[in-house]
């Protein structure tokens, strides 16, 4: 008897149906772009999942069924299951996104609601979660029977900055404000828009500016404005003349705690407006004349006899300056006997004279001083000083 074997070449083929994770090793790590979030703004996720890259040549997704589900939720809403798509063949990294629609609320003050909250979609992208001002978002992945990994990044609301671009800024310069309030970013596949209040010293009025987000989820906003000295306020167009402190306001109704939902706080800052003339250019300051009661002139002076000193101010530019204009007398020992001051504004071109009466009490050496400054707080000169000596016999 023979005994014949039949031998039969054992082929080895990969199998690319579903592979069974590996129970006592759960390698499936989730990440979120970001270590936190504010309201509105968009997640994405990220999960590295290399036993469920089923088909090496395909684009595999992963959550979207009942066995093995991928659940976005918060507190009190979730979206399950939702589906995750591989970045390409073979990755084994899949990826999705949700955007959060915050809950009803009115984020400038105007009585209307500026939010739509919404629950719905099945992923990748699709995704519309509601949440709460304080709240947080977990990502959870039944990545085996019975083994769910999660991830969570905190939600909450932000205090706003707002900032002039510069301290100061000459009259021909572009004016920028720069508010950054990542709550504001409302639609972040969108360019939003917030409501910025601007004034000056002289336009204590002013006019409301369109703060544009400077990409679509920067939460950023950029406004800018040009300033005249010689108009009125018109449309984008602040009046301002050199020494105003300009201000830029923005109302803040998504604060973090300890405020409440329902507070709001006005964010202020300040800039100063400036001219490219210097200072000591934006007024000329004449001699000082002297007169009588009667406004003749004078060319010789006695004790007790009371006296005019008359000084004369031009604005030689085409802004209106703001002044004070300062009297000072002091006799040979250089101690002050008098001292008066004048404070107003004068107008392009306009010329002004300002007089002090005096009464020299005794005879000896005067010397007669004016001074021009911008104000009694800000002594920045605005003309050289003016001197004049007399002798009262």
């Amino acid at each position: 008897m023979y005994l014949f074997f039949i031998i039969v070449p054992l082929i080895l083929f990969p199998a690319f149906g579903e592979s069974i994770p590996d129970y006592d090793k759960p390698y499936s790590p989730i990440f979120t772009d970001k270590p936190f979030y504010s309201w509105t703004d968009k997640i994405k996720m990220t999960i590295i999942a290399p036993s469920w890259n089923t088909d090496k040549d395909l684009i595999d997704s992963i959550g979207n069924t009942q066995d093995h589900p991928i659940k976005i939720s918060t507190r009190e809403h979730s979206l399950e299951p939702y589906r995750f798509t591989e970045t390409d063949v073979n990755s084994g990294i899949f990826t999705a996104e949700v955007i959060l629609t915050g809950f009803a609320h009115d984020v400038d003050g105007d009585g209307t609601i500026d939010t739509t909250p919404r629950t719905m979609g099945t992923g990748p992208t699709s995704g519309f979660l509601e949440v709460d001002r304080d709240s947080a978002v977990t990502i959870s992945f039944e990545f085996a029977d019975g083994v769910i990994l999660t991830e969570s990044a905190p939600v909450r609301w932000n205090a706003g900055t707002i900032q002039f671009t510069q301290e100061v800024y000459l009259l021909d310069e572009i004016v920028t404000v720069r508010i950054i309030d990542s709550d504001m970013n409302l639609n972040p596949e969108a360019l939003d828009h917030i409501p910025i209040q601007i004034s000056s010293d002289s336009d204590i009025a002013g006019f409301e500016v369109d703060g544009i987000e400077t990409s679509e989820s920067s939460g950023m906003f950029v406004a800018t404005f040009s300033l005249s000295q010689s108009s009125t306020t018109s449309g984008s167009r602040l009046y301002s003349i050199p020494g105003d402190k300009i201000s830029a306001k923005y109302d803040d109704y998504t604060l973090p705690k300890p405020y409440s939902v329902s507070d709001n706080l006005a964010l202020e800052t300040f800039a100063l407006v400036d001219s490219s003339i210097p200072p000591i250019d934006r007024i000329d300051n004449l001699p000082i004349q002297f007169s009588d009661a009667l406004g003749n002139s004078l060319e010789s002076f006695s004790p007790d006899n009371s006296l005019q000193i008359v000084g004369t101010i031009v604005n030689p530019n085409e802004f209106d300056q703001k002044f004070v204009y300062l009297i000072q007398v002091k006799n040979e020992n250089n101690i002050v006997e008098s001292i008066s001051w004048v404070q107003g504004e004068l107008s392009s071109g306009q010329s002004l004279d300002v007089s002090q009466s005096w009464i020299p009490k005794n005879s000896g050496n005067y010397a007669i001083e004016t001074f021009v400054w911008n104000s009694l707080g800000d002594p920045t000169v605005l003309a050289p000083i003016m001197s004049s000596l007399i002798t009262v016999e």
